[in-house]
């Protein structure tokens, strides 16, 4: 993948998607409806702040956390392309991922916590996004492209946080039914990226281990 005009924009739809900011806002405001402005900002400045650390990390140097657990790039690709796969497809039938979305009604201490987990984990920078991230480092495989990855992936998460703070807004002028068909296409696009992950990973492994 050299053709930046062409990676730019892959990049950002996969980031979009995965993070899926339309149709996580009901999500958000079912757990911080209720705050004050002040508090609403805070949360939401903490969960993007959360979840672009962790794809920070594994973008910059998810390849030697994988030298460390001996984990292959085609391994990555081929276990992530099933797991975003599967968040696509759950979001076409328009159900929440249990990969993505796992222990959102557990009990919620605080604010801080819930800005941490499971807003910031693994709402937004769950084992999805995470494959989706390492998918793209490795296709690129340049230490330029790796770091326009994390600036796109800041984009997402800046139309993220303020899709959040003005959550009550949007939630007024978007209809129920307008938020599902968005989410839908996310899915869409998710489901077609995975199967290209899937691909990548076994046409690795082939070139990796020849005949």
């Amino acid at each position: 993948m050299t053709d930046l005009a062409l990676f730019l924009p892959t990049v950002f739809l996969g980031f979009f998607a995965m993070l899926n900011p339309v149709g996580n806002t009901p999500v958000f405001i079912s757990m911080v409806g209720d705050a004050d402005r002040r508090t609403i900002k805070k949360v939401a400045f903490k969960a993007v702040m959360t979840a672009f650390l962790i794809i920070a990390v594994f973008s910059l140097f998810g390849h030697f956390i994988f030298r460390m657990f001996g984990i292959t790039l085609p391994a990555f690709q081929i276990a992530g392309g099933i797991i975003v796969f599967f968040i696509g497809y759950n979001l076409l039938q328009g159900k929440s991922s249990k990969a993505q979305h796992s222990n959102l009604q557990v009990q919620i201490k605080s604010y801080e916590d819930m800005a941490i987990s499971p807003l910031g984990i693994p709402l937004l920078a769950g084992p999805g996004t995470i494959s989706t991230a390492m998918n793209f480092v490795g296709e690129a495989n340049n230490f330029f492209y790796t770091i326009l990855i994390v600036l796109i992936f800041a984009l997402v998460c800046v139309i993220t946080y303020y899709m959040f703070i003005l959550s009550q807004k949007i939630a007024d002028k978007l209809s129920p039914s307008l938020i599902k068909v968005v989410s839908r296409i996310m899915g869409l696009i998710l489901a077609v990226i995975a199967v290209q992950m899937f691909i990548n990973g076994v046409f690795n492994v082939i070139k990796e281990y020849p005949k």
